[in-house]
């Protein structure tokens, strides 16, 4: 069946309504009347607005309709809808100047809203593009705040800032996302028992493991040669280079075995998602909403990485906690509420793989491309995080991997996967770190 465009039907309305039937009687008027096959051809859209001026109207009010329905399901679809004052309220702080700490927190408002709805829009496109393109449209996509964040930070110079948030987002998805689904869940379900599949969870906490080989090497190729070479920052910068190309290809090969050869690990994940949710806008309507989101994510991002040291002098929090436990939390909003939601219907497989996904992506992908990235733009960031956050990234995914190797789950692991954030955000709070950047 051929399909029209909008223009072409309103054409074809104004020739049947100007083109009557006609009989034996009136065959020769017909034949008069009745304009050649070419002329009736070359109605344009100016002859439509000419002739059937009600049309037009119609037309528009159908658009203005489809933008009303779209806004609504768009911006108004969410909870966090309450937040999207702040957009423009930030915007309009840096116009005037205000007070720089005041910009800083209203994008980071901003921010919270603008992740989750291009993560529903990333998710409405993937229904139309089919499951391989899905896949990897929310692969990449799924951490978009954290990457711009990140290149913004990059393009200012402010190395530690990258390295901060990103490493925050990963502490953030699996104890705080994944311990209060696992708590929320086992309070929701107290009756029932929990059960998960663990082999995607053991895949993830293995890509998981690889990725902190490559933090460990660089700090500990630091230490061990600490005093005996002068070249220990170049040395530590070409290893962090070369394992940043090695976790990208295992990136690759993680997102093939998700998508290809191994889908049975993630077919229930995808089947549970299908059976309560579909399309609720077009495609290239999400399309332009996503750009147009982007953009101000970029905007505010912007906002944030200019504004995070003034921010910082004023309230007397050190640059490391709001990079590592606030910027990563305003990220994760999406992750977090999804995770939740999904626990409470007792679906932990879609819960474990929302949280440990998002962090294999963090890890895996948007790190080292980071590093990658930065050796083009010729500044020099490697993978050394320092002893404490290595540490505590260590710690974070050991325990993880521990909770969930027997396949089922209780409260009781939710909470001290909790605590274990709650610690960690303590400890960078009282640790009062100078943003230092990189010459």
């Amino acid at each position: 069946m051929a399909h029209h465009t909008m223009e072409e039907d309103l054409n074809l309305n104004i020739l049947e309504m100007n083109t009557e039937p006609c009989n034996n009687s009136n065959a020769t008027t017909c034949a008069k009347t009745a304009p050649p096959p070419q002329e009736q051809n070359s109605l344009t859209s100016s002859t439509v607005t000419k002739k059937c001026p009600f049309l037009v109207t119609k037309f528009h009010c159908q658009m203005l309709r489809s933008f009303t329905a779209n806004l609504k399901v768009v911006v108004f679809g969410t909870k966090l809808a309450v937040l999207f004052p702040a957009v423009p309220l930030a915007v309009v702080a840096d116009f005037y100047g205000l007070g720089r700490p005041w910009i800083f927190a209203l994008s980071l408002l901003g921010l919270a809203p603008l992740a989750e709805r291009v993560s529903f829009l990333t998710e409405q496109i993937a229904y139309y593009t089919g499951p391989t393109v899905g896949g990897l449209l929310n692969a990449t996509c799924g951490n978009a705040t954290e990457m711009i964040i990140s290149l913004l930070a990059l393009y200012q110079n402010k190395v530690n800032v990258v390295k901060f948030s990103l490493l925050g987002s990963i502490l953030s998805n699996l104890l705080l996302v994944l311990g209060s689904s696992l708590l929320c869940g086992g309070l929701a379900n107290l009756r029932k028992e929990q059960i998960y599949d663990r082999k995607q969870a053991d895949v993830n906490s293995l890509v998981l493991l690889l990725g902190l080989l490559c933090h460990l090497l660089p700090l500990m190729f630091r230490y061990a040669l600490a005093g005996e070479y002068h070249s220990i920052a170049t040395n530590t910068l070409q290893l962090s280079r070369a394992s940043s190309i090695v976790m990208l290809l295992a990136y690759a090969g993680y997102i093939f075995f998700q998508l290809k050869t191994h889908r049975q690990f993630f077919d229930a994940q995808e089947e549970d998602e299908n059976e309560e949710e579909k399309a609720v806008i077009g495609f290239w309507s999400a399309f332009t909403w996503l750009v147009g989101m982007t953009l101000i994510i970029s905007l505010l991002s912007e906002y944030v990485v200019a504004t995070i040291e003034a921010a910082s002098d004023s309230w007397g929090i050190s640059v490391s906690f709001i990079s590592i436990i606030l910027l990563p939390i305003v990220g994760n909003a999406a992750e977090h509420a999804g995770s939740i939601i999904f626990a409470f219907k007792n679906k932990l497989d879609i819960s474990l793989g929302v949280a440990m996904g998002s962090a294999t992506q963090i890890s895996m992908f948007v790190i080292p491309l980071s590093v990658v990235v930065a050796w083009i733009m010729g500044i020099e960031m490697d993978l050394d995080f320092n002893l404490l956050e290595t540490g505590c990234l260590a710690f974070t995914i050991i325990v993880t991997a521990f909770t969930l190797q027997d396949g089922t789950s209780h409260y009781m692991k939710g909470v001290v996967l909790f605590l274990c954030y709650i610690i960690i955000a303590a400890c960078f709070f009282v640790l009062k770190t100078p943003l230092i950047n990189e010459a």
